[in-house]
Parts: C-alpha cells; structure tokens; sequence
C-alpha cells in the first residue's frame, strides 16, 4: 500500500512560558523514520523483531539503534531512503541483540561515526574501571599479584567492535544544544542493572522522547527528561509492555495520559499488541500509527503529521516475530482487541 500522508493535528499548545523557551536551543523541526520493527505496511522492507529509527533535529541527523539483523537493515535503510553514511552521530541504546545487531553494517559504510553507547563495567561496548575495584594483598609476592603489584590507575576492557568510535555515557547529558541522552538502570526481574539510554529532544511544544526498549520503565524515563522539560510532547519506540498483563498496561496508560499529560504517543517494537490497542482507545487522535517505514514530523507549532496508516492485518507479522522471537507459536492477547 502506498504512503499517504494523515495531518493528525495542528498546534494545540500555547506559547512556552520565557523560562521554557529560554531553555529550547534545538529546532522544532523533528522529523523520525522507522527503519526497523516488525510490523508496518511500506511495500520493500523486511520485518523483524528489533528496533532502529533515524531522528532528525533541524539539520541534525541520528541514528537511533541498529535493529537485529545487518542484512535485514542493509536493506531497510536503503527502502526507506535513509543515507547511513549521513550521520552526525549514532545512539545504541542498550546491549540488547535486538538493537545492536546491524552495527556491523553501520560500521562497514561509516567506520568513523561517534556512536553515544551506555557504558558498563565489562560491557560489549568496551568500558573501564579504577584498579582499586579489586582487593589487594601486599604480602604475596610480585608473581602472584595483578600487574606485578603494581596496576595502572585505569582498567580498560575491549569492545566487540574494537575500531569502532564508542562515546560512552553514564549520566544523563547534554550531547548538542537541545539534545540530551537520559541514562537509566534497569530494576526489573531479567533485566536487573541494564543500562538503558533514551534521546531526549527539547522542542518549544515539550520534549519528544525516542526510546529504545524502556526497560527502566517508561515512568522512570519521563520522570528524568522532566528535569530538562515538565512537558512532554511526544513518546515513540518501545515500551517494553510485550508480555504486560492488562492491568499493567492499564496503569502505564493511565500515567502517561494523566499524571505525565503526554501529548502523543507512537508506541512501537517491544510496546505489544495489547498495550496498542490500549493506548489508541485512550490518546484517541493522539495516538500515533509508528509502523516499519512509518515517517513522523513535529512541526514548527507542535503538530504532528505521519506517512503511514495501519489497516486490520498490520500487525499478522509482528506477532509472527513475536512467536519466533519466544520460541513458540502462540502470543496471549490479554483480552483486548487489536484496532
């Protein structure tokens, strides 16, 4: 099916207060491509399980993950008209397969991009420490001793990826005027101590959040980025509500929509089925379809515009990758309907 464009909103927010405005350096202008997920309608692109997305701020272009597979987002990047070899930098948001897997070819045509990864102790992504990390014992002798005795101040380990250019972040910061980087940890069973980052774009409507898998929890991301902006005014990526009962999602939902007064959502990749249709029947009009291929733009006053529209079996593929990604067959849908 052809792309048709939907202007889902013109400007709904009121001029920023002088202290807001006074802390919004980016342009408005944020434009997102989907390039890798595991449903959508664009014609030529591959789905799978996994995540990537190009973000442009103004003139400023980022590549938000790699998605799963290097082949799989060889292809994608060049059917949806995105220039991998044009980038200002990269984002890896977490050491999950699922969105590191097409490093290789990123680095096969950009060797030398600065990519923004999290920084862990014995991380994929390489890291150090201080050698007083380790216990110390004077009394044995020289040979039984790390280093001879005498180790350098810094430790540093190895990446995966040895030549490429990791910057690796720990805090949350500012890595261009308006553009941050929320750095989390996970607390959650199965993805205790993960470190997660999550691209934070300051925009004179409030921040738009790009999010990879969530897994510090949505809540915990927002309630970050309202350091840089109590206004949010738009989420997309993924929320990690896959295997979320109803009464989770329900309480996710209702956070984001009353507590957090989230203006759009574009849920996406790890954010399930069940928590699609949950988030459409609540944000109504301010939901956003964010589909493989799918093209979203903030405009200049706010509005939200997308190049793509589901129709009713969309999301066939994303539960096939759902179901190879668990190693069965079968995706409990939780009682709710998938619009």
């Amino acid at each position: 099916m052809s792309c048709r464009t939907l202007f889902l909103a013109a400007a709904l927010m009121a001029p920023a207060s002088p202290i807001l405005a006074a802390s919004t350096r980016s342009p408005d202008a944020v434009k997102l491509t989907v390039i890798y997920d595991a449903f959508g309608k664009q014609a030529g692109v591959d789905k799978d399980w996994g995540y990537a997305a190009l973000v442009e701020v103004g003139d400023t272009r980022i590549l938000f993950d790699t998605g799963n597979d290097a082949d799989v987002f060889k292809r994608n990047a060049a059917a949806t008209d995105v220039d991998l070899t044009r980038l200002d930098f990269a984002v890896m948001s977490h050491r999950h397969g699922d969105h590191m897997g097409g490093l290789a070819h990123l680095l096969a045509i950009n060797p030398g991009v600065k990519i923004h990864a999290p920084k862990e102790g014995f991380g994929v992504y390489g890291g150090n420490l201080p050698s007083t990390f380790y216990r110390k014992d004077t009394a044995l002798p020289a040979e039984q001793r790390y280093f001879d005795g005498q180790p350098p101040a810094t430790l540093r380990f190895g990446a995966a990826w040895p030549k490429a250019n990791f910057q690796l972040v720990d805090k949350t910061a500012e890595i261009a005027p308006g553009i941050h980087l929320v750095a989390l940890v996970s607390d959650k069973t199965g993805t205790l101590e993960l470190r997660e980052l999550s691209l934070v774009i300051e925009t004179s409507a409030g921040n738009v959040i790009v999010v990879g898998c969530s897994h510090p929890g949505i809540e915990r991301i927002v309630e970050a980025a309202n350091a840089i902006d109590p206004r949010t005014h738009l989420i997309a990526g993924g929320l990690h509500l896959v295997s979320a009962d109803d009464s989770a999602i329900a309480t996710t939902v209702a956070a984001l929509h009353e507590r957090f007064k989230v203006a759009w959502i574009a849920p996406g990749h790890c954010s399930g089925e069940p928590a699609f249709a949950a988030f459409k029947s609540v944000f109504g009009g301010h939901y956003l379809y964010a589909g493989l291929g799918t093209r979203l733009q903030v405009g200049a006053h706010g509005g939200v515009a997308t190049t793509q529209a589901p129709d009713a079996d969309d999301l066939v593929d994303y539960r096939a990758a759902l179901a190879a990604r668990n190693g069965d067959d079968q995706h409990p849908q939780h009682g709710l309907a998938v619009h």
